[in-house]
């Protein structure tokens, strides 16, 4: 049953016949415009190198690395800096996605020989596990990979494993709760209750940050043979699924570690809580186990009755929610409509990455956060990859060229509002296109191997694409692990009750229900959210839900 994505991605190509509206795209254009994927990522990577290695981040204005504790505090952002070169690993994989092998060999050497994992620095657990060790992980995997073809890495002995097994053991003190929630933070050298530590006075965590734990340490078990790290993700997981609402089956944004309390109740699919419900869908595909889809699926009904109001995802009181808590929504929640494809849930998806499409059009790029008028709420945008992310999937799914216009216009937008001469800086306002002294490892190690992957075909990329699954840092799995060992013991769900199942909840999607011969289908479905910003003819959302104060 896992196959449920490489279903999905054999699929759309074959079967799908191009929607009316859109020309294709010839070979030749898709030849140029990954070039200039290309070209952009060697800015981006190449100034990294140049000015920033090996400190964590580039600062593009300033043309210099970003060291933790050397420039002015940025609080929370900062919890991602930990003098391990972030931004060298996170991208490692990347540059084997993009067939940038002998670059790949030499940053695989540079990362063994170079960076170290025991500094006395406090950072992100979450942050940490999805670019460090999801980064060491991928690249190891595609190390193993090139390796066993006989004709690159030979002198790989498996270094980048050991790495991430160390650095797994760095962040297990987290999970010394009663709970068994980690803790938000953890220093790399003294844990966490260590006097030392300077950390495990926190009671509170996010529900994404304890939830997106099970791919990369599952992964990390599977490939190590110790059981210990997929053993504590899992019981993360087990605590986050007993403490949903049970009226709701919703989730809160922020938990109490210590007693399972919530302390946020807002619940939606965008920052605090996205990569929780992806992390259930991909545990499925990744590992096998059919107690995540059940999770999954039991959630997903949830969302769908109470957060989506196509083409918008509302945020919603877990107690409560027929009543929306804040008349906006963040950019982050553009990873969604990706994770419906993945469900096989074309047509919500559809609506609202057409939706998402039209406020990038409006405002250049997505703004960290927007009303339910699409007017800018926040206006920032450090150049984040969701939006990409969906449009890759959706292409995928469909094979409408329609989308690789989409991923054009994201080309020509970073390339037009966020290229300076030392990389690409993020947008400090959407609004007045200032810029900031910013440029977060996710770019390369998401933006760039999304763009990429949305212009290539198959028979051009290195390895089978089919075989992997995406982290949520777009860090590369074997589906393979699922067979490496049995799902662990004492996992269990309750029995679903008085829930509706659809066609998707047990069975990989059919060519014939998901891509319906029809030439028109989801331009048909686009056609309806084409003028949401207003331009052109009267605004067509529906009415929403009435805006309240989280209780």
């Amino acid at each position: 049953m896992w196959v449920i994505l490489k279903t999905l991605f054999y699929l759309g190509l074959g079967s799908w016949v191009l929607g009316r509206g859109t020309r294709a795209m010839s070979a030749e254009e898709k030849t140029t415009i990954r070039g200039q994927v290309l070209e952009m990522f060697e800015h981006a990577y190449g100034s990294y190198m140049k000015y920033a290695y090996p400190a964590d981040e580039l600062m593009p204005l300033s043309c210099r690395g970003r060291v933790r504790g050397q420039e002015p505090n940025r609080g929370d952002i900062d919890d991602s800096l930990g003098k391990f070169s972030l931004t060298l690993i996170d991208t490692l994989d990347t540059l084997v996605v993009l067939n940038k092998l002998e670059e790949f060999e030499e940053a695989v050497r540079k990362t063994v020989s170079e960076v170290r994992l025991d500094n006395d620095v406090v950072v992100s657990v979450f942050e940490t596990n999805i670019r460090v060790l999801g980064g060491l992980l991928g690249a190891h995997v595609m190390a193993d990979l090139l390796r066993g073809r006989g004709e690159r890495m030979q002198w790989y002995q498996d270094e980048l494993l050991h790495m991430a097994k160390d650095l797994g053991h760095r962040l297990l003190p987290a999970f010394n709760t009663t709970s068994g929630l980690p803790y938000p933070r953890v220093n790399l050298r003294y844990g966490v209750l260590n006097p030392l530590s300077r950390t495990g006075t926190e009671s509170d965590t996010c529900t994404a940050c304890a939830g997106t734990m099970i791919l990369e340490f599952a992964a990390l078990s599977r490939l190590s043979g110790e059981a210990v790290f997929e053993e504590h993700a899992r019981k993360a997981l087990d605590v986050l699924w007993e403490k949903r609402q049970r009226g709701s089956d919703l989730v809160g944004t922020v938990i109490n570690i210590h007693n399972g309390d919530w302390v946020r109740r807002d619940s939606g699919v965008g920052a605090g809580i996205d990569s929780y419900y992806e992390y259930l869908m991909k545990a499925y595909i990744l590992l096998g186990d059919s107690v995540y889809l059940e999770r999954f699926n039991t959630h997903y009904s949830a969302i769908m009755k109470y957060i989506s109001q196509p083409p918008l995802l509302l945020s919603v009181h877990m107690h409560n929610p027929t009543v929306s808590v804040r008349g906006w929504m963040d950019s982050l929640l553009a990873f969604f409509p990706g994770l419906q494809v993945l469900r096989g849930d074309l047509k919500p998806a559809i609506e609202t990455h057409e939706m998402l499409y039209q406020v990038t059009k409006q405002h250049k790029f997505l703004p960290e956060a927007f009303t339910t008028e699409f007017r800018v709420h926040w206006g920032q945008h450090p150049l984040r990859p969701e939006f990409a992310e969906s449009t890759y999937f959706l292409y995928k799914a469909t094979g409408d060229p329609y989308y690789l216009k989409v991923g054009q216009s994201i080309v020509e937008k970073l390339n037009t509002h966020a290229r300076v001469p030392c990389g690409f800086a993020a947008v400090q306002d959407v609004r007045t296109g200032t810029h900031e002294d910013r440029m977060d490892s996710f770019f390369l190690a998401e933006m760039f191997k999304y763009l990429y992957l949305l212009f290539s075909e198959k028979s051009q990329l290195p390895f089978d694409i089919d075989d992997y699954i995406f982290t949520t840092e777009a860090h590369l799995l074997p589906m393979s692990l699922s067979i490496t060992q049995p799902p662990c013991q004492g996992n269990g769900t309750e029995p679903r009750t008085a829930l509706e199942e659809d066609l998707f909840t047990h069975s990989c999607p059919s060519a014939q229900t998901l891509f319906p011969n029809n030439p028109s289908f989801a331009k048909t479905i686009r056609d309806g959210y084409k003028y949401l910003n207003g331009v052109g003819r009267p605004q067509r959302v529906s009415s929403i839900r009435g805006i309240e104060g989280t209780a």
